[in-house]
């Protein structure tokens, strides 16, 4: 195992030819994936602002992506098949890398119900993570192997706490980046730039839909509270300056029917809360 572990090291960020071919054809937004990045980007900045771990340490986001939401079946792996040795990496391999499978069978093997950050942070308080360096590079199309349920986990302890409010939302930032959700609207998130992103205009507006991003500073602007945030959209890691004034939000285009209440651009707001003990 300590040999297995030396090579994901050794080859950590390195793709199979398929690997790369499939990011390329993926469409800009993966719930799942997303989720499970922003669920590990909080983790490590909150385990290391809590002296948990002395130095920032990335933890694999794409473990969550091939372990959370799945059911677990007693005795579905035997234990023999869950040993690392050369008979079961050798038959992983033609089984999974070295046979090409045929056309659809990867994407059943892809296919998995929705997660949200919320959902990774309680799979993480229970069944710990591993490094980033010791898993699959997220988006790796290949199954893990049987055995990967010998490669250590770090234990993680605490509970997920979420805030009701914006305002709850921005006391739990004081001391811990924030997870939450923005609903982006276009054209008018895509043409934000360096200025202040505030919702749709009415002009040609679309929804696009609520993605994933981390809170990381507050400040007043002209009066008004303004969220820094960290997002992907588009395949690119920006940060976005976010009105958080209260609005009717049109999700569904000019159909009266899907007007809401007054609520604001970010929601859905949560951390991971470590036990220190």
């Amino acid at each position: 195992m300590e040999s297995l572990l030396q090579t994901f090291e050794e080859t950590a960020g390195l793709c199979h030819p398929d690997c790369v071919k499939a990011s390329n054809e993926q469409e800009d937004y993966d719930a799942s994936q997303s989720a499970a990045l922003i669920a590990v980007s909080l983790i490590s900045s909150a385990r290391v602002i809590f002296k948990l771990d002395s130095e920032y340490t990335e933890y694999s986001a794409q473990y969550l992506v091939d372990n959370v939401g799945k059911e677990e079946v007693e005795g579905e792996m035997d234990q023999q098949s869950c040993q690392y040795t050369v008979e079961n990496l050798l038959r992983y391999l033609v089984e999974n890398v070295w046979i090409k499978k045929e056309d659809g069978q990867g994407e059943m093997d892809q296919q998995r119900r929705e997660f949200t950050v919320k959902d990774c942070f309680e799979f993480a308080f229970k069944k710990g993570l591993p490094r980033s360096v010791h898993w699959a590079h997220v988006g790796c199309t290949f199954k893990a192997p049987p055995f990967a349920c010998q490669i250590p986990r770090v234990p993680m302890k605490g509970e997920v706490i979420e805030a009701t409010d914006l305002g709850e939302a921005l006391k739990l930032g004081m001391q811990q980046p924030v997870g939450a959700r923005l609903h982006v609207f276009s054209p008018e998130f895509d043409s934000v730039g360096e200025g202040i992103y505030d919702g749709p205009s009415g002009n040609g507006t679309s929804y696009v839909g609520l993605r994933d991003v981390i809170m990381v500073e507050a400040e007043r602007i002209k009066g008004e509270t303004v969220v820094t945030v960290q997002i992907c959209y588009k395949k690119k890691t920006s940060f976005v300056k976010v009105s958080t004034r209260s609005m009717i939000l049109p999700l569904n285009g000019d159909d009266e029917s899907q007007v809401r209440e007054p609520t604001c651009l970010l929601v859905d707001f949560c951390i991971p809360r470590f036990s220190i003990n």
